[in-house]
């Protein structure tokens, strides 16, 4: 989903900018293979999911509940309530839309979802893992709407470590459909909402809680291709802190449910090793070169999480840093629980659990959670389809990446069509990640971030200075590859 905007580019594309980039957009498409609709089979099945959707016994529509979401959000998945608790601590509910409520197991829906995997996002449209009937409408946590949901229920003490876990089926009620910009406003102005409030306060907690039990916080900036009224940007985004408390809060389910269904013995957890030593070596060596300070003592974690993007030798540490997130994986298990269940970057062991309507495999760990906690079966079609999901999602994820970049790619060379021959200043974040060497040991590539346009460039046999502002001149444009090329002009 969208992030928030770091810096913009320059002025918005003119109206033949816009045109190529739609046309653009709708290529990579077809490109892809994405589909540009529900077969009526689906939609069918999804229409008679609606009307003959039962009420769950539970109904806590009592619950003061909100989403907080991007401006214009209509699959809203989730919605929170925090209570604070006497003698300190807090009481977190968190609804998660119940997409098997809607979805039969073997159907058209089950299976048209397992071909999508993910919602995938392009920048003028989304392509859905569920019907609009559904994702946007009787299945999305909209305001003032009575859903069926996944209610769990999360006590944490003072210091933010959780006590006691509830999960189960009910119905519930937004109250209100909140977004960042607007309440990252009301709490600068002292005038947000008191759970607002509350989210800021736990949410810290839960971070420092994070670093603290050997997780880090990893905040590289990324491109993202924004609307405007006159056309399109591509900006650099990182997230805001509203945005980030937001996630501890869906980490802390997460965690919920990986402890549930390690405890059970059935379910999928979302893991990441522990870096190589290779690995952090490579990255200290890459913070002394950059002149960032590492004492010996300071694990990598602690470093990382301290990085800011603002600083053009840390920005490209936390680059170098992204190194640290190979190897993760959806590890399932039934019987026999993985032999290491963490994920590094977490510091501890974590499900997808809180995106089903974006996100196939989170309707898998929210039927464990339910059956393990209420001393029931995992539902057979749980079961059988565990082995599968990592592949399902590896597939998944494979495409959003392609797609995205495609996207990127196209606008990156869309936007700078009528700019050859001009120079820009960047930063240089790395050495093509060490992959391409010439026969002296020299890399022969390198990635420039550039500060204005939002354009990350690969220039071609230069050994670069690492961390560095440098000029680079824009040589050439291929719209139809989607390409851009630079050549660096000198170090300032």
């Amino acid at each position: 989903m969208p992030r928030t905007a770091l810096s913009l580019s320059g002025p918005a594309p003119l109206p033949a900018g816009r045109a190529a980039l739609a046309e653009g957009f709708a290529a990579i498409r077809v490109e892809h293979e994405l589909p540009a609709a529900f077969p009526q089979a689906v939609l069918g099945e999804a229409g008679v999911a609606v009307r003959d959707l039962g009420r769950p016994e539970l109904d806590r529509t009592d619950l003061p509940l909100v989403t907080l979401d991007p401006p214009g959000s209509r699959d809203l998945d989730q919605a929170m309530g925090i209570e604070r608790r006497s003698g300190g601590g807090f009481r977190v509910w968190y609804a998660i839309a119940d997409v098997a409520a809607f979805v039969r197991p073997g159907g058209e829906l089950d299976r048209e979802a397992r071909r999508r995997v993910l919602t995938c996002y392009l920048p003028d449209v989304r392509v859905p893992l569920h019907p609009a009937e559904l994702s946007e409408d009787a299945a999305s946590l909209l305001p003032g709407q009575d859903r069926p949901a996944v209610l769990w229920c999360v006590d944490v003490d003072a210091h933010g470590a959780p006590t006691a876990v509830d999960v189960r089926r009910a119905l519930v009620r937004s109250r209100a459909q909140l977004d960042y910009p607007a309440m990252e406003l009301a709490l600068a102005e002292s005038r947000a909402p008191a759970v607002i409030g509350l989210l800021c306060e736990l949410g810290g907690l839960l971070e420092a809680r994070q670093t603290s039990r050997g997780g880090m916080i990893l905040n590289v900036p990324t491109q993202q291709i924004s609307s405007t009224p006159d056309g399109w940007r591509l900006e650099y985004a990182v997230e805001r802190p509203i945005e980030r408390w937001n996630a501890q809060i869906s980490l802390l389910i997460g965690a919920a449910a990986a402890r549930i269904m390690l405890r059970g013995g059935v379910g999928i957890v979302r893991t990441l090793p522990e870096p190589s030593p290779i690995t952090v070596r490579r990255l200290r060596k890459a913070a002394k070169g950059l002149g960032v300070v590492w004492p010996d003592r300071r694990s990598y974690q602690r470093l990382v999480s301290s990085l800011t993007p603002d600083d053009p030798h840390q920005a490209a540490l936390l680059w170098e840093a992204m190194a640290l997130l190979r190897g993760a994986a959806y590890t399932p298990f039934d019987g026999t629980c993985p032999a290491k269940p963490k994920h590094s970057a977490l510091g501890i062991a974590y499900a997808h659990a809180t995106a089903p309507l974006r996100r196939l495999v989170d309707r898998y760990t929210s039927e464990c959670c339910l059956a393990l906690t209420a001393g029931r079966d995992v539902p057979d079609w749980v079961r059988e389809t565990l082995p599968e999901l990592p592949a399902d999602m590896e597939r998944g994820e494979r495409l959003s990446r392609t797609v995205d970049r495609a996207c990127i790619d196209l606008a990156e060379a869309v936007l700078l069509a009528d700019r050859i021959g001009e120079d820009f200043t960047g930063v240089v974040l790395d050495l093509n990640d060490r992959i391409d060497w010439d026969q002296n040991g020299k890399p022969d590539a390198g990635t420039v971030m550039l500060r204005d346009p939002a354009v990350i460039a690969r220039l071609d046999g230069h050994d670069l200075p690492q961390g560095t502002e440098v000029r680079v001149r824009l040589t050439k444009v291929d719209a139809v590859e989607r390409k851009v090329y630079f050549d660096w002009i000198d170090a300032e």
